[in-house]
């Protein structure tokens, strides 16, 4: 029974002594290398393509905002946004008591001016008979020519009003101006109105068969736009369709909310494609220049910073904090962060990091 526990305690210090060699020979192992790729940031003379966000608006000079011509209740409203109008269409129908009230004074100078024009007629017959004086034809004359003028006054009063010279109601007909899309209404039928002193219009028209791409420039951007410089525009509505322009206006004052500066195009738009508030694009072609570019899979993106891993000697790397603009879809141009030579690491960067890290 010895001799076995002899044997048992030989056999376990012999697989302790092997064991405790096998792991101090994995202790002294050396790592295995990182598989890294590397790639060196030179100058090149690149054209990239400044895009600047747009939104498409009506031409200012072609909205027209419609407002009632007389105070007084809107009977009906015969539009609704959206709705495509021509010039001369009734847009709304208003009553009014001062439709009335010019009514009545168009038919009292018409009687008057009737009057004064019979009156006429006998004064000069007179005047030729010589029964009345010279004085008297010439007052006759000029009442006359005052009744007719007031007469003129209250029939331009009617048109002014958008009635009808031959009516006998209060209604007034009000019409489009111009020909086009309503953008809004502002009144609905069974509201008072109070004429241009109202703050609401009955609806505003706008003519699109020119509109504006209204575009916002950074201010580090500005140099590569200029007036007359030609553009591509796109529109999110027709992803597959691209058409051309030129900038017809560089704003000279900077929105202190946004920090940007307007833009504008003016494109024709006699399909109506455009409307009112569609969101585009306007691409701007920037000049050839010298720029530090590298690959954009050389980028580690964490938070908000963008960084890089230069190569300094051989395992010996440095994270670089970078500042970095698109050029294509596979590299990038290096506007600050970096110097022209330097080495980066373009795969592999990741596990830098992480080994940076622990």
């Amino acid at each position: 029974m010895n001799r076995f526990y002899l044997v048992l305690i030989a056999v376990s210090l012999a697989a302790a002594t092997a064991c405790s060699k096998g792991n101090a020979k994995d202790v002294g192992a050396p790592p295995k290398p990182l598989q890294l790729k590397t790639a060196v940031a030179n100058e090149q003379m690149v054209s990239d393509t400044l895009e600047i966000p747009a939104r498409i608006q009506a031409d200012p000079a072609r909205v027209v905002r419609v407002f009632p011509p007389a105070g007084g209740r809107l009977i009906r409203v015969t539009v609704r946004p959206g709705d495509f109008v021509a010039k001369g269409q009734i847009v709304a129908v208003l009553e009014s008591s001062d439709v009335s009230q010019a009514r009545s004074d168009l038919i009292k100078a018409q009687a008057e001016a009737d009057k004064s024009s019979r009156g006429l007629d006998r004064a000069k017959l007179l005047f030729d008979h010589q029964v009345i004086s010279e004085r008297d034809y010439e007052d006759a004359k000029a009442q006359q020519i005052e009744d007719a003028s007031e007469l003129q006054r209250t029939k331009a009063r009617l048109q002014v009003l958008g009635a009808s010279l031959m009516g006998a109601d209060n209604e007034v007909n009000v019409k489009a101006p111009i020909s086009g899309t309503v953008l809004d209404i502002g009144s609905t039928t069974g509201e008072l109105s109070k004429s241009t002193d109202n703050a609401n219009p009955i609806c505003t028209i706008a003519d699109l068969n020119t509109v504006w791409i209204m575009g916002d420039v950074f201010e580090k951007d500005l140099p590569d736009v200029h007036v007359g410089e030609p553009i591509t525009l796109t529109v999110n509505a027709y992803p597959n369709r691209q058409w051309e322009g030129k900038i017809s206006l560089v704003s000279q004052a900077v929105d202190p909310s946004t920090r940007t500066v307007k833009v504008r195009v003016v494109s024709a738009n006699s399909k109506r494609e455009f409307m009112p508030d569609m969101f585009a694009s306007l691409q701007v072609k920037r000049p050839a220049r010298a720029a530090l570019v590298v690959p954009a899979s050389a980028l580690l993106h964490e938070g908000g910073d963008t960084t890089v891993m230069v190569k300094k000697a051989d395992n010996d790397y440095e994270r670089r904090l970078v500042s970095v603009r698109p050029l294509g879809t596979d590299n990038v141009v290096v506007t600050d962060g970096l110097k022209s030579g330097e080495t980066v690491v373009v795969e592999g960067a990741a596990l830098l990091r992480s080994n940076g890290d622990e």
